[in-house]
């Protein structure tokens, strides 16, 4: 089974108010999460992935560079680069109305996501964000992910006009992600939109029979280790597991949010000890033709009860 360890890499100033004087912490925290244990925001991730020989996928958000300078984009490309990963396209389009120049006719007002936008205003977008992402040296710009995974079946036309034919933006427990397209797609198997091969998102069930996104930040590890080892067994060919860049840092702060720290560290050591069962790499390395799963990945009671102490362990922590 591929699996895909991706990661939306982006930059918040916690609001949209006073950008310019708190934009200089909010790039250190949410790019370097320094503090004295060591930086745990993008420097931990590269080095828990090189430590155990793992590929990562970086779906990277440039636009907020429009409003703080291209240099701020070249120093993320850079990192992951030079750590040997892949640097792929992220949009988050609320920057639209913030950039110190206009990127599309329509910047009066901010619209949070893609899907609001029209298909030319999509298309433009896109456009804007590869050719950013390309003149950091990210090399070819080939896959996408939108942000909140909110997009419609015109975000797909948009992608096509802009030659990127692979996608991983959908995510059906979120309620933006394509509902124009819930009828007639399974949006748990990788299939094929207007020439675009999207890759949704795994969503397993957890312990309590409820949907669950596998990612870093909202599972425990032993719910991740169940749903690879149950997608494996129903004959899934793909999984696609998410993370951030600031995941490992506890909310609001630079500190490092050790639970999480040790979960994705577990899974790392996890996918490395099984790399002959579970093959990990980037997008349009392996075969897509989606193999039809006898059921949808399921996480045992006793691994979503440790999700649930964790919880408990992290709020007094």
């Amino acid at each position: 089974m591929n699996v895909y360890l991706t990661f939306d890499i982006e930059v918040w100033c916690n609001g949209w108010d006073d950008l310019d004087r708190v934009f200089p912490a909010s790039f250190e925290r949410y790019v370097y999460g320094r503090s004295s244990h060591g930086d745990y925001a993008l420097p931990k991730t590269l080095e828990l992935l090189s430590q155990h020989g793992l590929q990562g996928v970086f779906f990277v958000e440039p636009l907020f560079a429009t409003r703080f300078g291209q240099q701020h984009l070249n120093t993320i490309v850079r990192l992951i680069r030079d750590a040997g990963h892949d640097v792929q396209l992220h949009l988050h389009p609320e920057w639209t109305d913030e950039a110190l120049e206009p990127l599309i006719a329509d910047c009066a007002t901010k619209r949070q996501h893609l899907s609001y936008y029209t298909l030319d205003e999509q298309t433009a977008l896109i456009a804007c964000g590869k050719k950013m992402l390309e003149a950091a040296g990210s090399g070819p710009i080939h896959a996408f992910r939108s942000g909140s995974f909110a997009v419609n079946a015109d975000s797909f036309e948009a992608l096509r006009h802009n030659q990127i034919f692979l996608d991983s933006s959908l995510n059906r427990c979120h309620a933006v992600s394509a509902p124009d397209l819930l009828q007639g797609h399974d949006l748990d198997t990788v299939f094929e939109i207007t020439g675009v091969t999207t890759f949704p998102v795994t969503v397993f069930q957890d312990g309590f029979g409820k949907d669950r996104p596998a990612q870093v930040g909202a599972c425990s590890f032993a719910e991740m280790r169940d749903a690879l080892w149950s997608a494996q067994r129903a004959g899934a060919a793909h999984f696609v597991l998410v993370s951030h860049n600031f995941e490992m840092l506890k909310p609001g702060q630079s500190q490092p949010d050790w639970v999480v720290v040790q979960r994705f560290a577990q899974l790392c050591a996890f996918l490395q000890q099984h790399r002959g069962t579970f093959t990990v790499g980037s997008f349009g390395e392996f075969d897509a033709l989606p193999a039809t799963m006898a059921q949808q990945p399921r996480a045992g009671w006793a691994a979503t009860g440790r999700r649930y102490a964790e919880q408990a362990v992290r709020r007094v922590l």
